[in-house]
């Protein structure tokens, strides 16, 4: 009984630290600043990492969702403790409340869907301003976003395929969901009657919970017609999950987090839209991310 008592002192004792790590702020370099051009204009927060000298890094662009902050979605995913832990450097563009007064990316205006204008332009110039002023590796840039901002990064994968070598889309909806803010409304709420939409052309994964009674699930579904896809379901951090696999034209994988509402999986529960319990997104997408190839080289 002893030993059992001292196994299980340890135990907590090792989760406790682990959760303290996750939790403690992170020491690196975090600022604001701007981005202008005709497109528009945009404040930006950038971390870098406690490791960096100069030395070239992956860089991974952040979008937030509504009524979120870059601060606050960094607090909520964690990517800045994940960028000290595994070395590279994040960007977190902030949408203003004069361009969407809930600071939602303004996904569903047909505008802000195109390359070389709008909120497209501005984030891709973002990416840019980044990769001229800092050692980034430009072979790993990857995009990711939750809810408006995961909508915004398919958009990004498709009008911008040869920036970003991965996406990741929480919670979002595909590339041209909707024409208008009626439109959006009716896609984000209901279930999709039509086919599914087609994955962007770059490496993709999809975080989406089956309770979200904001966007709703199926639009995390992506068509796999022809593609070989390989289900398992599991479970971590206190909710169940099932992913799927698949490989084709482009490379796909989708977690459906059962239970799960609108929100960052795996994150910091004291922060907006960040849901403690599940696998977690954060660490998921990194994985997925630095794995990815650009399609040039998977056929190479």
């Amino acid at each position: 009984m002893r030993f059992r008592r001292l196994a299980v002192l340890a135990s907590t004792a090792v989760t406790a630290a682990w959760l303290a790590f996750r939790r403690r702020p992170a020491p690196g370099r975090f600022t604001r600043r701007i981005f202008v051009a005709r497109a528009g204009t945009r404040f930006y927060h950038l971390y870098l990492p406690k490791v960096y000298r100069g030395q070239s890094l992956p860089l991974v662009v952040m979008l937030h969702g509504c009524k979120q902050s870059p601060e606050d979605f960094a607090a909520g995913t964690r990517m800045n403790q994940a960028a000290d832990e595994l070395g590279f450097i994040v960007a977190y563009p902030g949408q203003a409340w004069r361009a969407n007064v809930e600071r939602c990316w303004n996904w569903f205006r047909e505008r802000d869907q195109q390359r070389d204008a709008g909120e497209p332009a501005i984030i891709a110039g973002i990416t840019r301003q980044v990769l001229a002023r800092f050692n980034v590796d430009v072979r790993r840039v990857y995009i990711a976003g939750l809810s408006a901002g995961g909508s915004m990064a398919a958009i990004m994968a498709t009008t911008y395929p040869e920036l970003y070598a991965a996406v990741g889309i929480h919670s979002g909806l595909p590339y041209a969901s909707a024409r208008g803010a009626a439109t959006a409304a009716a896609a984000m709420r209901y279930k999709r009657l039509g086919a599914a939409a087609p994955p962007p052309a770059i490496p993709t994964i999809v975080f989406h919970g089956d309770a979200d009674t904001t966007v709703h699930p199926s639009n995390g579904q992506y068509a796999t017609a022809g593609a070989e896809v390989h289900s398992e379901t599991g479970e971590a951090g206190g909710r169940s999950y099932t992913r799927s696999r698949c490989r084709g034209a482009s490379l796909l994988e989708h977690w459906l987090v059962h239970g799960a509402g609108h929100a960052w999986s795996g994150g910091d529960g004291n922060a907006s839209f960040a849901d403690p319990k599940g696998p977690d997104a954060t660490g998921e997408m990194l994985r997925f991310f630095f794995l990815a190839q650009r399609p040039e080289e998977r056929l190479a």
